[in-house]
């Protein structure tokens, strides 16, 4: 059996396309803010594919730059002249800043109402709690994925394999809410491989090459790889054996054109959102799953 490979990039073109013919009705654009502490040059691709998406959906979009050294005090008066910017409905800062610099303090100076990435605390509390709030882009990514791909996870064993803030534990509390029966596992986990192999939804997003090999995934399995690493020879990868896995799997994602493009559609989409409940439009427009 070869899995079906869940093409990313299509789906993220259609949402991408469905924000574009909408902000091209909306007499005042939307308006995205990224702040990049430092010249880290993954960060610096990600920009780059972040002021692509929003030239392709029509959002107006800024990029601040600032210094490695970056004093604290500077960074959140940057974050709140944001806050105030009429023109500006979506916050995004790249974590993880520098080690001397506060996350949690620059997570709290974010709007709430203009966090399109879910990382202040009241959208995480809201997002726990199911009360309607931003979704984090690659969370919402993956469930966009599984919709698209008409992948039910109500009544169905998930082993999400990473426990991070931005990813494994938002992905646990989305598929809760669709009724899924959800195993956070991560790294240390004890014979992770038995636990990979309950699953009928196996997602990965540990950050290790290899990781998921072919003998921890259950037959039929739908596999979605949310990782982005290198390998030996310095190619893009996720944690999972792809050739073997794909043997297995009834549904697989690619790395890259897996989740990493419908995450960047998410964000236009979360962008959007925000303008439409900044008065810039009529509400309604947008889906939620």
């Amino acid at each position: 059996m070869a899995a079906i490979v869940m093409d990313g990039k299509a789906l993220a073109a259609k949402i991408k396309e469905q924000v574009r013919l909408q902000v091209e009705r909306m007499e005042r654009k939307p308006g995205m803010a990224m702040v990049l502490v430092g010249e880290n040059p993954a960060a610096q691709v990600y920009e780059a594919g972040k002021r692509r998406d929003c030239q392709q959906c029509g959002i107006y979009y800024e990029t601040y730059r600032l210094p490695e050294d970056v004093p604290q005090p500077e960074l959140l008066d940057v974050i709140r002249f944001l806050n105030e910017r009429e023109g500006i409905d979506g916050i995004l800062v790249q974590f993880p800043l520098p080690e001397h610099l506060d996350d949690r303090a620059v997570q709290l100076a974010i709007r709430p109402d203009k966090d399109v990435d879910c990382v202040h605390p009241s959208n995480v509390g809201d997002l726990t709690l199911g009360v309607d709030c931003f979704w984090p882009c690659t969370p919402a990514g993956v469930m966009r994925l599984l919709a698209e791909y008409s992948i039910d996870p109500a009544y169905k064993n998930c082993t999400m394999v990473g426990r991070s803030n931005i990813v494994g534990k938002p992905q646990a509390m989305l598929l809760l809410r669709r009724d899924c029966t959800v195993t956070v596992c991560h790294t240390r986990t004890p014979d992770l491989a038995a636990e990979c192999r309950r699953a009928d939804i196996l997602i990965t997003a540990a950050g290790h090459t290899g990781l998921i090999t072919a003998d921890m995934v259950k037959e039929g399995a739908v596999v979605i790889d949310v990782a982005v690493n290198r390998d030996d020879q310095g190619q893009l990868c996720g944690d999972v054996d792809y050739q073997a896995v794909a043997r297995k799997a009834s549904y697989i994602t690619p790395v890259p054109g897996g989740v990493g493009p419908v995450t960047r559609a998410v964000l236009m989409e979360n962008t959007l959102t925000a303008a439409l409940r900044h008065g810039k439009g009529e509400i309604g427009g947008t889906e939620r799953l």
